[in-house]
């Protein structure tokens, strides 16, 4: 495999992320971009000590004149959240901050993919879509995918079944106002509380899922990791590089990642997440998931949430 992926910020998520993909055979050529340099460098350095296990990858700290032919670009650039803040209250610093990279980056790479991770993610998304003048194909946030692999991990460990067999999604606001859409949540073909069902037919001594408290698990996840250890980034590393792989891959995968939404649902001009297609070419679209009444009226609200927040933000 032969892409070029450049990350953009060389702190915890960034860094992590650099050292993931160089341990996997996404890319061949990795550049890795701050504006503190030497330590762009110190983990570059760090990071290409150990490629000596794998196949020849290049791997450099760079200027955003080095990101030009990438395949992938991957913002993690921001202000960390800190114990006890929301990802919404980072909004206007990281937004400043994605004002000044956006117009250098796209000027040396204006045909990848561009990867928005940086918090709070769907704002920025939104904002990166409305400022940097590519076409929304090329636009992503990682969105509520990290969200629905902590959603696939608790499912897992109440029901002893593989996260390989379970097929669930959270969707809305990479934060406070996501949920999860339970109509769509299967274990191989049966829904959840069927699957509950037959767990106890076989004899298993199993409770049934206690849905709320999931959700909260899934949400104050994040919150718990930061108050215990200061940051979260082995998760959202491996996240944000099982999307490079669907990128660069050579079909289509579906993920819950934050696009621009054109009237899907009943919503428009906001970045959330939903079911959407994703591959080679970037978003190629939403894909529409049978939800209930209630479950459609939590999307609304998610996406009515964010819009109070864009409201707010100075965009020029």
């Amino acid at each position: 495999m032969s892409s070029k992926i450049t990350i953009i910020g060389a702190g915890s998520v960034g860094s992590t992320i650099a050292y993931t993909l160089s341990s996997q055979d996404i890319a061949s050529e990795l550049v890795l971009i701050d504006i503190n340099k030497k330590k762009a460098e110190g983990e570059v350095l760090d990071i290409i000590q150990g490629t000596c296990f794998r196949d020849p990858i290049s791997i450099i700290a760079g200027d955003y004149e080095d990101a030009k032919d990438s395949d992938i670009v991957i913002i993690t650039s921001g202000i960390a959240r800190k114990p006890g803040q929301t990802r919404l209250e980072l909004t206007q610093t990281n937004v400043n901050i994605l004002k000044s990279i956006t117009p250098e980056i796209v000027k040396a790479a204006p045909n990848a993919i561009y990867l928005i991770v940086s918090n709070p993610v769907d704002i920025m998304t939104y904002v990166f879509t409305k400022i940097s003048g590519l076409p929304e194909n090329q636009i992503l946030g990682s969105g509520t995918i990290l969200d629905s692999a902590r959603l696939r991990c608790g499912i897992s460990e109440h029901f002893q079944i593989a996260q390989s067999n379970i097929h669930a999604y959270v969707f809305g606001e990479h934060g406070d106002t996501s949920f999860i859409p339970w109509t769509g949540a299967y274990i191989s073909g049966v829904s959840v509380d069927e699957y509950y069902e037959l767990e106890k037919k076989l004899g298993k001594d199993i409770e049934p899922i206690d849905k709320e408290a999931m959700l909260q698990y899934v949400q104050k996840s994040g919150g718990e990791i930061i108050s215990k250890k200061g940051a979260t980034f082995y998760a959202v590393s491996s996240s944000v590089c099982k999307l490079c792989s669907l990128l660069v891959s050579s079909s289509e995968s579906i993920s819950t990642v934050s696009t621009m939404m054109h009237g899907e649902y009943g919503i428009e001009d906001v970045c959330l997440s939903t079911l959407t297609l994703v591959g080679p070419n970037g978003v190629q679209g939403k894909v529409p998931m049978r939800m209930n009444k209630a479950e459609i009226e939590q999307l609304q609200k998610s996406a009515d949430a964010l819009k109070e927040i864009i409201a707010q933000i100075d965009l020029n």
